[in-house]
């Protein structure tokens, strides 16, 4: 007979594989331990005794499905998270942008869009906002629409606009949004050259010719061989000499795609693709 934990993992291999042969969506390379977590607390929430009885519910009821989907997507983010992130972008990504007369960036895995808005109010702080075309995708779509939207609580406003100057903004915060009695609605003028998006990394192709993609906090909940592909993705989206900004947690150290890339700031995880071709590698052009 099967222990606890050894029934748990074969009931999470049953819902997994009923998600990805029903709806498309495979999560079977996440980190097991997030996954694991996630489905228990959304039996619970749902008042159900075990991670099986989600799967005739998932399999049945497409707005369970949804929910489900977005309890397993949801992850932390906020505006100018990890100032410092931003201080390096700023001084050593953004001279390089500013070389170019178009500039394509790629922020991957964007979530409910907090830092995609960070990101365009660095740029335009920068001057070079206009000549951007930003694409921001998840594959959640009630995340999508709330970053299209651009709407947050009013009360995090607070410790955003301590990010904000701390990550080295120079005018009144206020100067990027609309506040109403219980939201902040982010100004026209930053979305303008957003491209919001459903995009799944698992599964979808590149985004060719990008000058900067960021993915920050995303592949810590895939698991090795996951982030492996993704990366080769990332690295076939780049253009020589465009850059890859990651989170504090994740790095291209023993990755497949390590040779094809030069450390900008180590610390911060930024990362610029090399001109020249590596002899080794799985990053193809």
């Amino acid at each position: 007979m099967l222990g606890k934990l050894e029934k748990e993992n074969l009931e999470l291999n049953l819902l997994l594989e009923s998600i990805q042969k029903y709806y498309g969506y495979d999560f079977r390379n996440y980190a097991r331990a997030s996954l694991m977590r996630r489905a228990n607390l959304f039996k619970e929430s749902n008042g159900l005794a075990s991670i099986s009885d989600l799967i005739p519910r998932t399999i049945h009821d497409p707005e369970f499905f949804s929910k489900l989907v977005y309890h397993f997507s949801i992850t932390y983010t906020e505006m100018f998270r990890d100032p410092l992130f931003y201080k390096q972008l700023i001084l050593k990504v953004f001279p390089v942008l500013e070389t170019h007369p178009y500039i394509k960036i790629w922020h991957a895995g964007c979530a409910t869009g907090e830092e995609v808005y960070s990101t365009a109010i660095m740029l335009k702080e920068a001057g070079i906002y206009d000549r951007c075309t930003i694409f921001a995708t998840d594959f959640n779509d009630s995340a999508i629409e709330v970053a299209k939207a651009g709407i947050y609580r009013i009360d995090d406003m607070k410790h955003y606009i301590a990010s904000y100057h701390a990550a080295g903004g120079r005018h009144p915060f206020s100067n990027y949004f609309t506040a109403g009695d219980q939201s902040v609605t982010m100004a026209k003028e930053l979305r303008k050259n957003i491209t919001f998006a459903n995009h799944n990394l698992v599964l979808d192709g590149i985004f060719g010719e990008m000058h900067l993609i960021l993915c920050r906090n995303v592949l810590i909940y895939f698991n090795k061989e996951l982030q492996n592909r993704v990366l080769e993705l990332f690295c076939q989206s780049l253009v020589a000499g465009g850059f890859l900004c990651l989170g504090t947690k994740e790095s291209l150290r023993y990755s497949s795609v390590t040779n094809f890339f030069t450390v900008v700031d180590e610390r911060e995880r930024i990362y610029k693709k090399r001109y020249e071709t590596p002899a080794t590698g799985d990053c193809t052009e």
